[in-house]
C-alpha cells in the first residue's frame, strides 16, 4: 500500500474508525463508545501489521503522532466538532510552529508558485529522495479559471487576491491578508483546528521559498488566479 507523510490526516481516521467499529462490539463497559486508549492501542496494531517501509516513505514518518491529530480524529470518531476550548488551544499551539520568511519577503515568483500548485508529486515511495514535492493544490481547490478539472474539498481559489482587495501585496494595507495567506499555508490549523489542508511548511512538504512562490501565485495581479 502507497502511504505518506502528506496522506496521514486522511489515512488515520479511517484506521481509528475500523478501531471504533473493532471496539463497539464489546469494549468500553458496554457503552458502544470505545475510549482514546483503545483506539490508540488497536490503531497502533493496525499499523504495525498492516504497514512497513517502502522507498523514502517510513511508517515511522508517515504515521507521525501529535496532539493535534490525536484531538481531531478522536472527533472524527465521535463525530462531534471539538469544542471550543481545545479548538482554541490546538490552533495556538499550530501557530507556534509557523516560520515566517527570513529575509521578510513573502511574495516569490508566482509561474514558479504555478507549477508548484499543479504538481502532485512527492513524498510517496515512488519518488526519489531529494526531488522537490509538489504542493498538490489542484486536488482540492479551483486555482484558474481554465481549469476543466479540480477538486472542490477545499473553496474555490480563483481571484483569491482580488476578492480580498489586495491590489499591490507590498502595501502596508496588504501586509496582514498576505501574513495569513502565508501562515495559512504554512500551517492550517494554526487557523482552524482541524483543517483538511495539510502542514505544508510546518510538515516539511514545501520548503520556505515555494511556500513564497505560491503566496505569489495566490496574491499578485498578474498571477492567472486573479485574472
Amino acid at each position: 500500500m502507497k502511504i505518506s507523510s502528506r496522506s496521514t490526516r486522511v489515512a488515520l481516521p479511517l484506521i481509528v474508525v475500523a478501531a471504533a467499529l473493532a471496539s463497539c462490539a464489546g469494549g468500553s463497559g458496554g457503552s458502544g463508545t470505545p475510549s482514546n486508549a483503545e483506539i490508540d492501542a488497536l490503531t497502533q496494531k493496525i499499523v504495525k501489521e498492516s504497514f512497513h517501509d517502502k522507498g523514502i516513505v517510513t511508517v515511522q514518518k508517515a504515521f507521525a503522532d501529535d496532539e493535534t491529530l490525536r484531538a481531531c480524529n478522536a472527533a472524527d470518531v465521535s463525530g462531534k466538532p471539538l469544542d471550543a476550548a481545545t479548538a482554541r488551544r490546538i490552533e495556538a499551539l499550530n501557530m507556534q510552529t509557523i516560520k515566517w520568511p527570513a529575509d521578510g519577503k513573502y511574495l516569490g515568483d508566482w509561474k514558479s508558485g504555478e507549477a508548484i500548485a499543479q504538481s502532485g508529486r512527492g513524498m510517496t515511495w515512488t519518488d526519489k529522495a531529494g526531488v522537490a514535492n509538489g504542493g498538490n493544490c489542484y486536488n482540492c481547490h479551483q486555482i484558474d479559471k481554465k481549469e476543466i478539472s479540480f477538486g472542490t474539498i477545499g473553496p474555490s481559489l480563483y481571484n483569491y487576491g482580488k476578492l480580498r482587495g489586495v491590489k499591490d501585496p507590498n502595501s502596508p494595507e496588504s501586509r496582514e491578508m498576505v501574513k495569513y495567506t502565508w501562515g495559512k499555508i504554512w500551517n492550517s490549523k494554526a487557523y482552524s483546528a482541524c483543517s483538511n489542508m495539510p502542514r505544508a511548511g510546518h510538515k516539511g512538504i514545501l520548503t520556505e521559498k515555494q511556500v513564497a512562490d505560491i503566496v505569489a501565485l495566490l496574491l499578485d495581479p498578474a498571477s492567472p488566479v486573479n485574472q
